[in-house]
């Protein structure tokens, strides 16, 4: 089976890390570099390929998403109200150049 292949993997895992590649993709990482992550969380989460078989299954652990899940928005919990507001402004204003820019 030659490396990248991914036929050992069930429709579970192969939808599990689309929509993970989704989610960077969303968050402006690089197509290709958002499904090296999705694949590595799904092998991290599902020990690797699950294709039925004797003794082939181990439970599945959500640690890493549970976490991610945890620590995201502390950053922005931080942050003072003056540099929320702040930046709010911020990013109105960059959002009315480009949109006069488009025009």
């Amino acid at each position: 089976m030659p490396r990248g292949d991914k036929s050992a993997y069930t429709d579970k895992q192969k939808r599990k890390a689309e929509h993970i590649e989704e989610g960077y993709e969303d968050r402006g990482v690089s197509k290709k570099e958002s499904e090296r992550r999705a694949w590595a969380t799904v092998n991290k989460e599902s020990h690797g390929g699950k294709k039925s078989g004797s003794g082939r299954g181990k439970k599945e652990s959500h640690a890493a998403s549970r976490k991610g899940g945890k620590l995201g928005g502390t950053a922005s919990a931080a942050r003072s109200k003056a540099a929320k507001k702040a930046a709010k402004s911020r990013s109105a204003k960059k959002v009315a150049r480009t949109r006069k820019k488009k025009l």
